[in-house]
């Protein structure tokens, strides 16, 4: 039971960050490093993979695939974490988070979520 309401938390995060790229992309922009091409396109690419993801996750012959996909897009984010952390994060309404949430995020949050996803892999949630 406890694994099937992870599971669909998971699902849920998911499908929610990956809306929320639409609905607030520009609070995404700024956490996109400089070095990178197309901000536009890389938000809308990976707000549409999270949503992908989450619809993955719901299936298990596609579960393990959106494990192993979502572990490999939470390491692709980690450089816009870094970029937090040196640019300072500040929300649209002025709140600026304290340098030790950035930290915070990147460690440990970046591998907790990576453990969240990588413990969804194995048997079906219906399955005793």
């Amino acid at each position: 039971m406890a694994k099937r309401i992870s599971l669909i938390v998971m699902i849920a995060f998911y499908l929610l960050a990956g809306i929320n790229h639409f609905i607030r992309p520009s609070s995404y922009y700024k956490l996109i490093p400089g070095y990178l091409p197309y901000p536009v396109a890389l938000n809308i690419i990976s707000g549409a993979l999270e949503i992908i993801f989450a619809i993955l996750l719901i299936f298990f012959a596609t579960r393990k695939i959106a494990v192993y996909s979502i572990i490999a897009l939470l390491i692709a984010f980690i450089p816009a974490h870094i970029v937090m952390i040196q640019n300072g994060f500040c929300l649209s309404n002025g709140y600026c988070l304290p340098e030790w949430a950035t930290w915070l995020r990147l460690f440990p949050m970046q591998f907790i979520l990576m453990w969240w996803a990588w413990s969804q892999k194995s048997k079906p949630v219906y399955q005793s």
